[in-house]
C-alpha cells in the first residue's frame, strides 16, 4: 500500500503547466510541523515536502492561496524515473483552517 495523509500549509506554488496529452499539473511546496510519539517519547517534525498535484486538483489548489492550511492525501513515487528522491503525488485536499500557517 502507497498512501498517505499529511496536513501542511502551501509555502510555493509554481505556475501551472500543462502534459502533452494536455491534462494541467502544478509542483507545489508543503510546510508540516506536528509532534509525534516514537519510542515513549514526543518527538517534534518539521518539515518541507514537495508535491504534484494533477488534473482537477491541480486547479482547485491552484487557487489555495500561500500560507494556507491544508489537509492532503495521495502517494509517494520517485521525483522522476531512475531517481530515488521522492516527491507527494496530491490526489484529494481540502482547507483545514486547524494547521498553523507558514509562509
Amino acid at each position: 500500500m502507497n498512501r498517505v495523509g499529511l496536513t501542511a500549509s502551501l509555502v510555493e506554488r509554481e505556475a501551472i503547466r500543462y502534459t502533452p496529452a494536455g491534462v494541467p499539473i502544478v509542483g507545489l511546496k508543503l510546510s508540516h510541523r506536528s509532534v509525534q510519539r516514537e519510542a515513549g517519547t514526543d518527538r517534534t517534525v518539521e518539515m518541507e515536502i514537495s508535491a504534484i498535484a494533477a488534473d482537477r486538483v491541480a486547479l482547485r489548489i491552484d487557487r489555495v492561496a500561500l500560507g494556507t492550511g491544508l489537509k492532503l492525501e495521495g502517494f509517494l513515487a520517485p521525483r522522476r524515473r531512475n531517481v530515488k528522491a521522492l516527491v507527494l503525488h496530491v490526489t484529494e485536499f481540502e482547507l483545514d483552517p486547524t494547521v498553523e500557517r507558514n509562509a
